[in-house]
């Protein structure tokens, strides 16, 4: 059977949605106060189960590259067996939903009907259980061991994208903790793989202002950043910056010559700095 690793995200969602429908339905539908649930609880049922058993599938199919990122292999199996748990628990609601069909309609045989609806309905809070704990540590392992990003399709741009998370976050993280050379490296890294990233730009001059406390430095750095001049944004935080490190450097007249004609043509951006300069 081919590999179905890169529906596993789209697949479990349908699941976790049809059964945790599909089961309350039932047994609201036990009460018999609701005709149309009878019925539609089967639907979703039957339907959530087939997306349970493709997701265990996909996901059995996309653990490799995931179970092989340090330290996310326990992780990976937990999430698997609650999900195969999961799985079992439904073919089993499936099965009784079925056999429930059949007995509805035959003659003599409508109490055992019910009674298979109501083992359904045992089993599916039970299966539901389980679903939860295999969503949650699917969530555990997309977020707190970044088993998914970048790495699910095997894109190298992908896994581009998640290094650069990686990098960012953990420059942050340093800075917070008071690791301003850790901080610094960090964002050196980022701008060597993405030269060409103009937000990368802006890093490295935040770094240098805070990190490395090289104000000159930051300014000659945001000063040569080419800049798109049709985009607002680039242009006003380029000349926003600009006047921040003149400022800190003493040279308020400097700041309030890159911002005068900055807003002209973008008062809504500058124009409060520009005031609050004296």
């Amino acid at each position: 059977m081919a590999s179905l690793a890169t529906l596993h995200p789209q697949v479990v969602h349908f699941a976790i949605a049809l059964l945790f429908l599909g089961v309350p339905l039932r047994l609201i539908a036990l009460t018999g106060k609701v005709p149309f649930a009878k019925h539609a609880a089967t639907l979703l049922l039957l339907l959530g189960t087939a997306a349970a058993a493709v997701s265990v599938k996909s996901g059995v199919d996309a653990h490799g590259p995931v179970e092989r990122i340090p330290g996310a292999r326990a992780a990976v199996m937990e999430h698997e067996e609650h999900g195969i748990e999961a799985r079992n628990l439904f073919l089993g609601v499936a099965a009784l939903e079925l056999l429930a069909l059949g007995l509805a309609a035959g003659a003599g045989t409508v109490r055992f009907a019910k009674a298979a609806y109501i083992a359904s309905a045992a089993v599916g809070v039970a299966g539901m259980g389980a679903l939860y704990e295999a969503g949650e540590h699917g969530g555990e392992l997309v977020y707190s061991y970044a088993g998914g990003p970048g790495i699910r399709s095997g894109d190298t741009t992908d896994v581009k994208r998640l290094l650069l998370a990686g990098l960012y976050a953990q420059a942050q993280a340093d800075r917070k903790a008071g690791r301003p050379g850790d901080a610094a490296r960090l964002t050196q890294e980022m701008a060597a793989r993405f030269p060409e990233d103009t937000t990368i730009k802006f890093l490295v001059v935040e770094s240098l202002q805070k990190d490395v406390q090289d104000l000159p430095g930051a300014l000659a750095t945001v000063r040569s950043i080419a800049v798109d001049t049709a985009n607002a944004r680039w242009v006003t935080r380029q000349a926003s910056v600009t006047a921040d490190l003149l400022l800190a450097l003493g040279h308020a007249d400097s700041a309030r010559l890159v911002l005068a004609p900055m807003v002209e043509k973008y008062p809504q951006n500058l124009k409060a700095k520009l005031d609050s300069i004296r």
